[in-house]
């Protein structure tokens, strides 16, 4: 049965953290894999599931990076992955496998924002690639692992999803490339995959959300030059965070995809979109201050993006 997209009162809120949402949920023999656990958002996320007892897989382009880190965390175990090369997602799907273990918790944390024009693959836009096909083909790949745990998959999207809906006729952005509406797709795409496999998934007892986990200054930014920020009214010319209250910090902002993967709040429910700890509302035309689009939610437009996203991968597990 489909759930409401309408706030259920969780008592959760902007300020909360990801300690907060935890707060006396054991989450002790649970195994979780956090893509991109090692920076910012994703960083916070595995402390903080880690500190509630699960033990965390953290696959990582850039490995190395990663163990400086996570250092001195306990439950974290690291391996390879770059979610732009669908054979690196297949090596690390069959290596995990082969461990033959249950995955209780995934979240698709990774992701690229507003990069410079760039082609991964067979000329695959990086970020559409990265952010939603790369964990696709993962998602699809362990589905072995997660089905029998009856994992909770969440897909880290963004407020982000208003800038754009799917670009049918050029997924790929052959022509008129704009880095934010780019950015933009790729999250519509994170949420219209939740909804798919939150329906493909239910009769297995998989549940999958997507969320918007609020404005935070984190590495995601790394492409964005200073002078864009200094425009957009994050920062000043010294670097200096301007407005402090109106972004969260990473405690805060890993709080809504940790409430997602493990609150008894949601039993029973799935396909729906998150914020601030809670179901998010629909968004309404000309308010850009939150809430989901309907281009995002919609089934129709979910099921064919899952529909090309196996025939782009090569890989359905429900096929």
């Amino acid at each position: 049965m489909s759930t409401a997209q309408h706030k259920i009162g969780s008592g959760f809120g902007a300020h909360s953290t990801a300690d907060d949402v935890l707060a006396g949920i054991d989450l002790s023999g649970k195994l979780a894999v956090v893509t991109g656990g090692y920076s910012g958002l994703g960083l916070e996320t595995t402390r903080a599931l880690t500190k509630a007892g699960a033990r965390v897989v953290v696959p990582a382009r850039r490995p190395d990076t990663a163990w400086k880190a996570l250092a001195g965390l306990d439950g974290v175990e690291l391996d390879e992955l770059d979610l732009g090369d669908l054979e690196s997602v297949r090596a690390f799907a069959e290596r995990f496998l082969e461990s033959g273990r249950t995955v209780d918790l995934v979240i698709d944390n990774a992701g690229i924002m507003a990069c410079p024009e760039t082609r991964v693959g067979p000329g695959w836009e990086a970020q559409f690639a990265t952010n939603h096909l790369g964990h696709f083909a993962l998602v699809n790949r362990l589905w072995p692992a997660i089905e029998p745990g009856g994992a909770r998959v969440v897909s880290v999207s963004s407020r982000a999803h208003h800038f754009s809906g799917m670009r049918w006729d050029d997924v790929h952005w052959r022509t008129g490339y704009d880095k934010w509406q780019a950015y933009g797709q790729a999250k519509t795409a994170n949420v219209l995959f939740a909804v798919h496999l939150d329906k493909l998934g239910a009769d297995h007892g998989v549940r999958a959300f997507s969320l918007h986990p609020g404005g935070i200054l984190t590495p995601l930014q790394r492409h964005l030059p200073k002078s864009e920020m200094v425009e957009r009214g994050w920062i000043d010319e010294q670097g200096n965070v301007l407005n402090p209250s109106g972004f969260k910090s990473p405690e805060q902002g890993a709080a809504t995809q940790v409430w997602a993967a493990t609150s008894p709040q949601l039993a029973g429910m799935g396909g729906v979109y998150l914020e601030d700890c809670d179901i998010a509302e629909p968004a309404v035309d000309g308010d850009e201050s939150g809430g989901v689009r309907g281009w995002a939610t919609d089934p129709e437009q979910a099921e064919r993006l899952w529909t090309l996203s196996a025939e782009l991968t090569g890989v359905n597990a429900f096929a």
